[in-house]
């Protein structure tokens, strides 16, 4: 299993009246870690969307553990869980600077044709991507 990191600094921001990061921050920072994860992979979001597709998601879990607060520095971890013919699931670690867990996540994606919304499978378009999210993924079938 392959694992990207991605150090984010709390900016001021983020965080909400009592001085916490806001819980949506999360999903950006997954986000920017799922991004990290692709081009450490060799691969771009970007040029998935050039050739006409999107990559939605489809379905989102979070579990909040320890808040984070203005100031600290967030590492998000994030990993290929699953890939299938259509869906691809990433997982997520997002940890204090001390390594403790402030959440874990998973987000489920399926790739689309931009005009139609259609799922399409990423070995169709990808052959090389798809055969890289079978290589790292966590879960073996």
């Amino acid at each position: 299993m392959f694992i990207s990191e991605k150090e984010i600094e709390i900016r001021y921001a983020e965080t909400d009246q009592m001085g916490i990061v806001y819980h949506a921050n999360y999903l950006v920072w997954m986000e920017i870690g799922r991004t990290k994860l692709i081009e450490d992979l060799g691969y771009t979001y970007a040029q998935l969307e050039a050739d006409g597709f999107l990559s939605p998601v489809t379905d989102l879990s979070i579990q909040y553990k320890a808040a984070m607060k203005y100031g600290q520095k967030a590492t998000v971890r994030t990993w290929v869980e699953s890939h299938g013919r259509l869906r691809t699931t990433y997982g997520y670690e997002i940890l204090h600077e001390d390594g403790t867990i402030s959440a874990t996540a998973k987000s489920e994606h399926v790739v689309v044709r931009k005009g139609s919304f259609r799922p399409v499978s990423l070995k169709k378009i990808a052959p090389d991507w798809d055969a890289k999210y079978t290589e790292v993924k966590r879960c073996k079938d």
